[in-house]
């Protein structure tokens, strides 16, 4: 008998306090800050078996924005400079770089692709792509997924 999981997004301060507590030492784990998770259960104040209880119920609603990531493709000349200012696009739109691939320049040519999490982006992604697809050195420049 299967059992259907149901979500709910709850305020934070409505949230018993070991919620936040537990999604407290899963950020520290994640960054580094705590390296085990008897030390991360430590520095949030919590035991470690109620970090075990509740670690894989409770997410901070920032990890789910999922749909905000998107993948995109282009194809740049092979020339000083170009790579970098499609970045600099990237961060003046507000999109924050995920992962960069860059295939071996070929024919003067190399394709990439950038993951960027877009949620916080300044304009609109179509004002975006026609801004990269424009810029000099830049041969074509579209979504491939997200």
């Amino acid at each position: 008998m299967s059992r259907e999981i149901k979500y709910y997004i709850v305020a934070a301060d409505a949230l018993p306090e070991i919620f936040i507590k537990v999604a407290e030492a899963k950020r520290m784990m994640q960054t580094g800050e705590a390296t085990t998770v008897g030390a991360a259960t430590r520095m949030a104040g919590i035991s470690r078996s109620a970090f075990y209880k509740y670690k894989d119920s409770v997410q901070p609603f920032n990890d789910m924005k999922a749909e905000h990531i998107i993948t995109f493709y282009g194809m740049l000349k092979d020339s000083p400079g170009v790579l970098s200012r499609v970045l600099s696009d990237f961060a003046s739109a507000g999109a924050n770089i995920l992962t960069i691939n860059q295939s071996i320049p070929t024919n003067g040519c190399a394709a990439i692709t950038v993951s960027a999490e877009t949620s916080d982006m300044e304009m609109t992604l179509e004002g975006f792509l026609e801004q990269v697809a424009v810029a000099d050195g830049v041969i074509r420049f579209e979504i491939l997924a997200g």
